[in-house]
């Protein structure tokens, strides 16, 4: 898998495009720019033992320009462009994490702990099409990784419906691993083993069902399904090695008076 990790990255830094072209007539549809507000609930099945799901509520209030966006603790700047390649600044929010409370397979366990991510991404969009590439590093030090993640997927309209497939590969580094999924010599319980946790690779197909005509905004729902790498599904935390998860986002545009 990491190579073709590493093709997909190379494929994209390599690309030449013409500046006469969009990025697509449905895309341009899906991602409108304004002023956002509006309630969005993610739900998050849980690979660790005794933990099922994770609810995650997401308030929206954000804006979208040509060369900025903010939706929530999510943000995106592109710092620069060319024709259709796009290098941008993100910063994004980490929703790992467990404490004592939410499973006995935890009992001992020092909390692992949300985080906020920052770094570099670079994307390409033509023709509805979109592939991107991002460096995400933990900036509260909670776990001190990083992660690596390469997306690409593509937006299909069918009257005010639009449909988009994606196909995300992503690396985690060994401290982000360790952090989440390892077990300390002092942590250890009836339950588990001591472990250290290393460098994984995950693969994610997602499809997502967009449409403007619900209740005067924009409704998305999102699923993804993931294969993680042997080295998380190892520790002895973990008792699956695939997960599902849904997001559901309902967004308006409203006028700010500026």
């Amino acid at each position: 898998m990491k190579y073709w990790l590493l093709i997909m990255v190379l494929a994209l830094c390599s690309v030449s495009v013409s500046a006469n072209e969009n990025r697509g007539n449905a895309r341009e549809r899906i991602e409108p720019k304004g002023f956002i507000y509006g309630l969005g609930l993610g739900i998050n099945q849980e690979i660790y033992k005794d933990y099922d799901y994770r609810v995650i509520p997401l308030p929206i209030i954000g804006y979208r320009a040509d060369n900025f966006r903010i939706l929530g603790p999510f943000a995106s700047y592109d710092a620069l462009q060319f024709s259709d390649i796009k290098l941008m600044i993100q910063v994004a929010p980490r929703f790992q994490g467990f404490d004592d409370s939410d499973s006995y397979i935890f009992e001992n366990m020092d909390e692992r702990k949300f985080s906020m991510d920052a770094g570099i991404g670079i994307s390409y969009e033509k023709k509805d099409w979109k592939v991107s590439a991002t460096s995400m590093f933990d900036i509260l030090g909670r776990s001190d990784g990083y992660e690596v993640k390469v997306n690409i997927s593509r937006v299909l309209a069918k009257g005010p419906l639009f449909f988009e497939p994606s196909l995300t590969m992503s690396y985690l580094d060994r401290n982000n691993v360790d952090y989440y999924y390892g077990v300390k010599a002092h942590e250890t319980n009836a339950f588990t083993a001591q472990y250290q946790g290393k460098s994984a690779f995950n693969t994610t197909l997602g499809f997502a069902v967009a449409t403007p005509i619900l209740l005067g905004g924009f409704t998305r729902i999102a699923i993804d399904y993931t294969w993680y790498d042997s080295t998380i599904t190892k520790s002895p935390l973990v008792e699956k090695n695939t997960s599902l998860s849904a997001r559901l986002l309902f967004s308006k545009f409203f006028n700010a008076g500026i």
